[in-house]
């Protein structure tokens, strides 16, 4: 059975785009698509911690088990193709042994795809947790300015600093620590802030009174 036969036109385009995306991480280019003005995915957000919430929400844990929070997602998205590529021409090469022909495309491409989504989170919550850390924190801090925090715990007040998490592009979280950016305010755990400028290891932060005209966290 030849990859490349009508049949398993799908399965040949993923594993076509997988090695492109392999051959951006090898040389390095992925990185410069990632911080660049290409990235236009990067900037979409979701906010899987809801105001009050104190418990990781049901999309959050979705995509926990799927294993999607766990790697930098160029790396998610590469074993999922090769998964959907693998698992789809295995379903052709079954079904033509089994009947003589094999399953219209667009059928065995949903059969695949809904296979290659369990099998990719159970390869990737594991791996997630030997790859080295900075495999998903490669980041720019400064890039960090102008996306939405929430402050974790304490108070941060001029001259001294709270702990907040924020969200990067690629949708990892980073624990950074922020005064505000006005002496006068205080601000409290619990609250989204928009962080303003950054002077060494520390931010500076603005209350979110319109948080819907805000820059994507």
């Amino acid at each position: 059975m030849s990859l490349l036969a009508d049949y398993n036109m799908p399965f040949a385009v993923a594993f076509g785009i997988m090695l492109v995306l392999a051959l951006l991480q090898i040389t390095g280019l992925g990185d410069l698509f990632g911080e660049g003005d290409i990235d236009g995915a990067g900037d979409i957000d979701i906010d899987l911690e809801p105001d009050g919430a104190s418990g990781v929400g049901a999309l959050d844990g979705f995509f926990r088990l799927l294993g999607f929070r766990h790697l930098p997602v160029s790396v998610w998205l590469m074993m999922f193709l090769f998964a959907f590529a693998g698992i789809g021409v295995s379903i052709q090469s079954f079904a033509e042994g089994l009947t003589g022909g094999v399953l219209d495309p667009l059928l065995a491409s949903l059969f695949a795809g809904a296979a290659a989504l369990p099998v990719t989170g159970i390869v990737a919550r594991p791996l997630g947790y030997i790859m080295p850390k900075d495999e998903t924190t490669a980041v720019s801090v400064q890039t960090l300015v102008g996306r939405r925090a929430r402050i974790l715990d304490g108070t941060a007040k001029a001259a001294s600093p709270a702990r907040a998490k924020v969200h990067d592009h690629f949708g990892q979280s980073h624990n950074v620590m922020v005064e505000p950016h006005d002496q006068s305010e205080e601000l409290q755990a619990g609250e989204t802030v928009l962080l303003v400028r950054r002077e060494g290891a520390t931010f500076y932060a603005s209350r979110l009174t319109e948080p819907r005209l805000a820059p994507s966290r």
